[in-house]
């Protein structure tokens, strides 16, 4: 074989690979969708049904005009907007100011706090839970969206440290010296110099927490005692009954539920992208 055989086969088992991939990771999602649109006959059924036969939107209308627990499901997609929104705010902003500073700063105990932040995230969530729980109580925010931010921020804070810690040790210490030299004043060349250049990472870090915030389960539904302040994965919990589980509405809810996330990442990816050339100097 010559070599441009083998280059051409060696792409060729690359590309297939990669469509596997592809259709590995996407099928559930298809799936979701597709169940959403099919009938109960071609839901509960043993054939292998791809395509939805006979499209019906009675599951999607069932999930919107019956609501959950005597809500409407705006009132779920509207309590996980808030949670996901201000913990993605909040913990971004933290984030980066502890991440400039510990990337920026030597002071005394620096070491100790980046082998806690990684600690921390070796824990599961369900093991902070109790302890979570205690301590929102103890300040008041028990049943409250804002107590679920906190915890939320609380859980998703050290991975964004440790990421945009490394996009702020990689931006050289002389573009911010030259700024100060042209008489810019800390916050400017905070703002208009190293925040450019890191953007790419707070997106990324403001993806993560927001698919964690918007995801969660466990904390939604054990710091919340009233139906009035579910969130989606909890609203969804009540399609699981003892009669049964209706297939129809989790998957039409999870598809509406999916909606937000892929919105959230179409409107910041711009943002990825530009970041990456932003805050270049003159030569």
């Amino acid at each position: 074989m010559t070599p441009i055989a083998r280059k051409r086969l060696g792409k060729i088992l690359l590309n297939g690979a990669g469509i596997l991939v592809f259709l590995y990771a996407t099928f559930p999602v298809y799936w979701m969708v597709s169940t959403g649109f099919k009938a109960n006959d071609q839901i509960f059924t043993t054939e292998f049904i791809p395509f939805p036969t006979h499209f019906t939107f009675d599951h999607f209308a069932r999930v919107f005009t019956e609501g959950v627990a005597n809500n409407s499901i705006w009132l779920y997609m509207r309590n996980s907007a808030i949670v996901a929104l201000g913990t993605v705010l909040i913990g971004s902003t933290f984030a980066l100011l502890s991440a400039t500073a510990i990337a920026r700063f030597r002071f005394k105990g620096r070491a100790p706090f980046l082998i806690v932040l990684l600690i921390v995230q070796m824990l599961p969530a369900e093991g902070l839970l109790i302890p979570l729980y205690l301590m929102v109580k103890r300040v008041g925010l028990g049943d409250q969206l804002l107590g679920l931010i906190v915890t939320q921020v609380a859980l998703t804070l050290p991975f964004g440290i440790w990421m945009l810690r490394t996009f702020v040790a990689a931006v050289p210490k002389t573009l911010e010296e030259a700024a100060w030299i042209d008489g810019a004043s800390r916050f400017t060349t905070f703002w208009k110099v190293l925040f450019p250049l890191v953007a790419p990472g707070l997106v990324a870090t403001s993806i993560f927490s927001f698919i964690t915030a918007w995801n969660d389960l466990v904390f939604a539904l054990y710091l919340m005692s009233g139906s009035e302040g579910y969130t989606m994965p909890v609203a969804l919990r009540y399609f699981f009954d003892q009669k049964g589980v209706d297939w129809g509405a989790i998957m039409a809810g999870s598809t509406l539920m999916t909606l937000p996330v892929v919105i959230f990442f179409l409107l910041v990816q711009r943002r990825m992208v530009s970041g990456l050339v932003a805050g270049a100097v003159k030569g």
